[in-house]
């Protein structure tokens, strides 16, 4: 399969590409930063290197880029510097999105393009019934007011559930949701939900990037995984060793 990946240079998006250069397929990797590229990607002919800003691509590029896609996959943030939190572009992810699925949509595909986000659990799935604590919907609606990318996390989930949304002919999606985000070497055994099963904010759990980049990557090769998650955003956490 021919895969999109956007954000691939970032820490979460580099497991994915490897993830993904495992299973076999063709990957077109945009990055903003090639610096921070695995030295092995670049004499890879299974990886095609795109250095630039997505958003700087006008819409016939974007079009040309998605052309030839079975799937694409953001795993865009922003930096966690005061410029990433509060510069510009504060929608990078909903913009990235909602421009993404206009090219696929453009490019009127024999079959639906899988679309994959990564999200965050601190985001709820408002198709379900997600209750939270008073106490969590005031820390959430304080990072409403002081994080924008908190905001843009929840526009990007929105634009895929109701402007793509459950019958879309051309796109499929999923958006994974992943708890607190941390570093490990290797593929451990991971658990998946629809919603979470702890407070992101006062319980949080632990989620590798490695396990993220490998589910994304499932989800993709996987037509049964797929089947059970499209439409859906699932929860990932890591399974806690036995102490």
């Amino acid at each position: 399969m021919n895969i999109l990946v956007v954000g691939a240079s970032g820490a979460t998006g580099r497991q994915l590409v490897e993830q993904l250069l495992i299973q076999g397929h063709e990957v077109k990797a945009v990055v903003r930063s090639p610096e921070k590229l695995p030295h092995t990607w670049k004499n890879n002919e299974h990886v095609k290197i795109i250095s630039a800003s997505l958003l700087d691509f006008n819409d016939k590029e974007l079009i040309d880029l998605t052309l030839d896609c079975h799937a694409v996959a953001s795993c865009l943030g922003h930096n966690m510097n005061w410029k990433g939190i509060y510069g510009q572009p504060r929608k990078l992810v909903t913009d990235a999105t909602r421009r993404l699925c206009q090219a696929i949509e453009a490019n009127n595909p024999e079959r639906p393009t899988k679309f994959v986000l990564m999200n965050t659990t601190g985001n709820r799935n408002r198709d379900l019934n997600e209750p939270i604590s008073f106490a969590q919907k005031a820390v959430i609606g304080l990072l409403r007011l002081l994080l924008p990318p908190h905001v843009d996390n929840e526009k990007a989930a929105d634009y895929l559930r109701t402007q793509v949304g459950q019958n879309n002919k051309l796109i499929e999606w999923t958006a994974v949701r992943p708890d607190g985000l941390i570093d490990n070497d290797d593929v451990t055994d991971y658990e998946i939900h629809p919603s979470p099963t702890r407070s992101a904010i006062f319980n949080a759990g632990k989620t590798s990037r490695i396990n993220v980049g490998h589910f994304m990557a499932s989800l993709i090769s996987d037509e049964k995984l797929w089947n059970k998650w499209k439409g859906q955003m699932p929860v990932i956490y890591n399974v806690s060793t036995p102490k």
